[in-house]
């Protein structure tokens, strides 16, 4: 009965919580939401934690996820490789263009610019004062922690810390939250509109996947982004659930009312652009590899690959390669030519990466030169 109660009163607190989140309405700097303010610290906190800056209860968890990580990237490329004869993959490989590839990089990198833009209109929407340029330097930055340190946290917890220097913790993970869920979205409603356009041989049984894959993620999205259906959901929730991930569904409910439905409409439009982008640098990669393949079918393939991203694993580094093959053939590719063409976008996008390096560098001297001269300033 004792547990029953503990229960029954988390739920409680959490929809007290989440009401009070939606009845503040007004900018953060005149009045922000009770819950957001409580759990600010709390959420730094766990945040430094999975950094390795502050001890924290999870720490052999996020290591146990690097090592399952690490495993399945490499066993991903040891069938890969005993599959198929690596010397041909590196044959094709050797003969890419560079100056398609150029192409590919320059097109991929556009893409974080115009992906840094769309998480402005929903920051911006939270009455946060974000200049453009730091958010462009976010995701660069992100980016790098993301491809170079293959750790549990991943560069949108970087994200999140760094913007939770100027908007709430929890609201700053839902933004971030909700620039994902924009994008996965319209990648799934662009691969079905490519869908009169695929080859006449076209694979049933592919074809049906991604009929699937892209009618149900464009269903659970628009749900999610339908504030009344998802309290409903939470208020349901025993309050383990509602409190899982860090408080998640708290989180994403709280950013989606601050947001409103104009700034993700205009989120959703910009990842219209974006996702046309990522089919285009996807094409000018498979020019550079002499494959001449159609844009309309990569607009198909593409959100399949994406998805595949999902699993554990560095990047999606040996996981996308072996589904490369499968994807591919419909377009009249040999295995090995597909698996070249998804190294050769792998390691654009690892270039693109290295990127985020130098900016890294360059902002944290910055901010804290900032800081010191913050600091003189007051003693002075």
């Amino acid at each position: 009965m004792a547990g029953a109660a503990r229960s029954k009163d988390g739920r409680s607190t959490a929809r007290r919580r989440l009401a009070d989140g939606s009845r503040s309405g007004a900018p953060f700097a005149a009045k922000g939401s009770r819950w957001v303010r409580d759990t600010d610290k709390r959420c730094r906190i766990d945040y430094n934690a999975r950094l390795g800056l502050e001890p924290g209860p999870k720490t052999m968890r996020k290591h146990l996820s690097t090592i399952i990580k690490i495993g399945i990237t490499l066993l991903g490329l040891a069938i890969v490789l005993t599959r198929f004869d690596p010397r041909l993959i590196g044959r094709e490989l050797s003969e890419a263009s560079l100056g398609w590839l150029l192409a590919g990089f320059l097109l991929y990198n556009a893409g974080v610019v115009l992906r840094a833009y769309r998480w402005l209109i929903l920051v911006r929407s939270l009455h946060a004062d974000v200049p453009f340029k730091r958010l462009v330097e976010l995701y660069f930055v992100g980016g790098f922690f993301n491809v170079f340190l293959p750790s549990g946290f991943g560069g949108d917890v970087v994200r999140v810390l760094e913007l939770a220097q100027d908007v709430p913790a929890g609201l700053a993970a839902g933004t971030v939250v909700l620039d994902r869920l924009t994008g996965l979205m319209m990648l799934f409603a662009l691969a079905l509109l490519a869908l009169p356009f695929r080859p006449p041989d076209f694979p049933p049984d592919l074809l049906l996947t991604i009929v699937l894959i892209c009618t149900a993620g464009l269903a659970g999205g628009f749900i999610l982004l339908q504030g009344t259906v998802l309290r409903k959901v939470t208020n349901l929730l025993p309050a383990r659930l509602l409190h899982a991930g860090n408080d998640f569904l708290l989180r994403l409910t709280e950013a989606i009312e601050q947001c409103g439905w104009r700034a993700i409409g205009g989120a959703l439009l910009i990842s219209v652009l974006f996702n046309l982008l990522q089919a285009a640098w996807w094409t000018t990669t498979a020019r550079s590899l002499g494959l001449d393949i159609s844009y309309f079918y990569m607009l198909l393939v593409v959100p399949v690959l994406a998805l595949v991203m999902l699993i554990p694993s560095i990047g999606g580094l040996g996981v996308r390669e072996l589904i490369a093959p499968l994807l591919f053939a419909p377009a009249g590719l040999r295995p090995e030519q597909a698996i070249a063409l998804s190294l050769l976008v792998f390691a654009v996008e690892r270039l693109s990466g290295l990127l985020g390096a130098p900016i890294y560098i360059y902002t944290t001297i910055r901010d804290r030169d900032k800081r010191k001269a913050k600091q003189t300033g007051e003693l002075s």
